[in-house]
């Protein structure tokens, strides 16, 4: 168990970058060893189309892992969001092979050569007031739920497979417009605004850095930020400045929960809730109730991470 003292938080780094990288393969077993060595706990994503993942650490750690990917030419520039956490939010460290770093399913994307234009999250507000403007949430429907853009639109995906389907059928209303684009971090939108610009929608724009650069930068009185953040680890959201939220996790479906999803009668702690409470048998409440019972006994005995499963639903 790793849990920090009152004069020590976990820094908690975002990142990814779009890059040729055909020596990915290569990268596994030293980024996992370096990583290891300093007691970095995440997951990072290597593929042929660059790196991806989030991890957190001492901010030594974090530092010393920032600067060792910076000095390999690829990935050079990389884009980093930097958080704070006050115990270790992930289980262990993992460093995966995947044909892409965010999962579309369609090879003809060239993100690195094909990507919009960068929005800095200080020009957003001013992109996506312009009614013009059809502003895009490129995240997943569970995502959403607990948060969003004023005025987006929210394709209801519930990968991000899904995502070229939704933009085919909703094409007309796309083509010839502005469209501002943005995710959590900034690399689904960065990889969705080169899908529109490959099947012909072309003045695509999407947040630089992503909700997170965002919630970091803009003052909260200045926002048009509209709930809170999912994020894919123990934290489960965060809000402006990057505070932890208030949402946690149905450990029965793995959907956030605001305080009113928890305020529910559909609502049984590890069990159910409002978004699967009628969808499960019997013998599924019957499981989860065990499960939980096994989740508040190890929490009794002071096990930070009594169930070995990671957060949230992450794209594959």
């Amino acid at each position: 168990m790793i849990s920090s003292s009152p004069a020590q938080t976990f820094r908690v780094a975002a990142l990814y970058r779009f890059a040729s990288l055909p020596e990915h393969e290569a990268l596994r077993t030293e980024l996992a060893t370096f990583c290891c060595k300093r007691g970095i706990r995440g997951t990072l994503l290597l593929a042929a189309e660059g790196i991806n993942g989030t991890v957190a650490g001492t901010p030594e750690a974090i530092e010393a892992l920032i600067e060792h990917l910076e000095k390999m030419p690829a990935l050079k520039g990389l884009e980093v969001k930097y958080s704070t956490a006050s115990e270790m939010p992930f289980h262990r460290m993992k460093v995966r092979l995947k044909k892409e770093i965010v999962t579309m399913g369609v090879p003809e994307v060239d993100p690195v050569n094909q990507a919009g234009t960068y929005v800095e999250p200080a020009e957003w507000n001013t992109l996506i007031s312009d009614p013009e403007t059809v502003v895009v949430d490129t995240r997943n429907a569970y995502e959403t739920a607990i948060g969003t853009f004023s005025r987006a639109m929210d394709p209801e995906t519930e990968t991000f497979r899904d995502f070229p389907a939704w933009a085919e059928r909703n094409l007309n209303r796309l083509k010839g417009r502005k469209i501002a684009m943005f995710c959590t971090g900034g690399i689904r939108c960065e990889k969705a605004t080169a899908y529109m610009k490959l099947i012909g929608v072309d003045d695509v724009y999407h947040l630089k850095g992503g909700i997170l650069k965002y919630l970091e930068e803009v003052p909260a009185e200045e926002s048009l930020w509209e709930g809170e953040c999912f994020v894919f680890d123990e934290r489960v959201s965060v809000r402006h400045g990057l505070e932890k939220g208030e949402a946690t996790l149905c450990r029965a479906c793995r959907h956030p929960l605001t305080p009113q999803d928890r305020a529910s009668p559909l609502f049984q702690e590890g069990i159910a809730c409002p978004h699967c409470a009628e969808s499960r048998s019997e013998a599924d409440r019957a499981r989860y109730a065990e499960r939980q019972r096994q989740i508040e006994l190890a929490e009794k005995r002071g096990d930070r991470f009594p169930i070995g499963t990671p957060v949230g639903k992450q794209d594959a």
